[in-house]
């Protein structure tokens, strides 16, 4: 039996293929395939993918057009056969006991996929370091150690990472949601992973990083090229997403704003040269919804910023007075930010001043407290030293008696008297 299929879609990887194929062909646990897809490369990917093909009998390599990542992926489905499904990118690393680990408590838990953390690696700057999205540390303090399902998360679905190299998928799982990459798109993983998570009702987090992310020029979803103007599209189907699972209205907040942050985050990132074809992309798409039965509640459900946002996007005659009302709606926020932070620093000291007053107020009740305790204490202690001094008046009246002659004389006579 085959308990994992490892998928790997390889596209121009050679400075790094060997590295991540290793990674897969030497772990603890036994029992795994491996199925590469050549997305059409030009470089030497293939003849790799041919040298590990000849000397492991668990690999299947196949060759397509260049098509992306997301077709690439999808063909390599229709090929896998293991009890469970793990995405590796190649040009990534793996920990060698990870899918043993993977496994182990995918059984025990009988799970529909399992979440874990994941590390970056920086090619150039040789430096490893932790971001939050792959950490996912909110959702984890709000699942725990729990098995969960997609309605107990209300709005931590959105703390997901959506990459495909962080789960382990049960493989019966995903062919009964159907769920399937985008094709021709960058960002794909995101239609995937919205097409996976509203059945998912066996889910579970593995607080571990076992996964390290390699950031280089040549990656796909970091090269801020022509093809940033995936997202776009990527972000209309992941709405089209909740609407087809009937979560629209349930979440309509969230998308309206999460669409228009991470369209603008996009266009943040863009090269330089693409941003005017991306921002003809973006009001295009923008000017579909002027009009639309959708736009009244669009406007109502977006926050100031992302309606603001929106509106230069379709006001704007052209790309340069985009760019122009772009730069004036920064200023604006930065002012009101600031205006905001003055606010809330004039609050503070407000409630520090009235803080000061009552803790001045209460010092002085203190004080006088004080002076009343001191007198009564000063009152308390001469009270005290009389009684000494009487007490030692007395034991020295006793010592003199007991010192007496007479009451030496008179001794027989107590001594009779207790006789009797």
């Amino acid at each position: 039996m085959v308990k994992v299929s490892v998928i790997i879609p390889v596209y121009n990887a050679e400075d790094y293929l060997r590295e991540s194929l290793d990674c897969i062909v030497n772990q603890t646990l036994d029992d795994i395939e491996v199925i590469c897809v050549d997305d059409g490369s030009v470089d030497s990917s293939w003849d790799i993918l041919e040298d590990y093909n000849n000397r492991f009998d668990n690999f299947q390599i196949f060759h397509q057009e260049n098509q992306g990542g997301g077709a690439a992926r999808n063909h390599a489905l229709t090929k896998a056969v293991g009890k469970y499904i793990y995405f590796m990118d190649a040009d990534d690393l793996l920990d060698g006991d990870a899918l043993r680990q993977f496994y182990e408590i995918s059984e025990e838990k009988e799970l529909d996929f399992l979440i874990f953390q994941a590390t970056n690696y920086d090619e150039d700057t040789g430096e490893h370091f932790d971001t939050d999205y792959y950490l996912m540390n909110e959702l984890y303090e709000f699942v725990g150690d729990r098995v969960f399902s997609f309605d107990d998360l209300e709005d931590h679905i959105f703390d997901f990472s959506v990459t495909p190299w962080c789960k382990f998928y049960n493989r019966e799982f995903v062919i009964k949601t159907g769920a399937q990459f985008a094709e021709g798109l960058i960002f794909h993983d995101n239609i995937f992973f919205w097409g996976i998570i509203f059945d998912a009702e066996r889910m579970f987090f593995y607080p571990k990083k076992l996964y390290t992310r390699r950031l280089h020029s040549k990656s796909s979803t970091g090269a801020g090229d022509k093809r940033y103007v995936s997202s776009i599209t990527i972000n209309n189907m992941i709405v089209q997403s909740f609407i087809d699972h009937g979560y629209f209205e349930k979440y309509r907040e969230r998308l309206y704003n999460r669409k228009i942050k991470m369209v603008f985050n996009r266009y943040s990132h863009i090269q330089d040269i693409y941003k005017e074809f991306y921002y003809g992309a973006m009001k295009e798409d923008f000017m579909k919804l002027i009009g639309h039965e959708k736009y009244d509640d669009a406007m109502e459900n977006l926050n100031e910023y992302n309606r603001s946002r929106f509106e230069k996007v379709v006001a704007s005659r052209d790309f340069y007075e985009f760019e122009a009302l772009m730069e004036n709606l920064k200023l604006e926020w930065d002012i009101k930010r600031l205006e905001n932070k003055h606010e809330r620093l004039q609050n503070r000291f407000d409630n520090l001043a009235e803080r000061r007053k009552i803790l001045k107020e209460q010092n002085t009740v203190y004080k006088k407290e004080k002076r009343k305790l001191e007198i009564e204490n000063d009152r308390l202690n001469r009270k005290v030293s009389r009684l000494e001094e009487k007490i030692d008046r007395l034991e020295k009246t006793q010592e003199e008696i007991f010192n007496s002659n007479s009451w030496k004389l008179t001794k027989p006579l107590r001594d009779i008297k207790n006789l009797r």
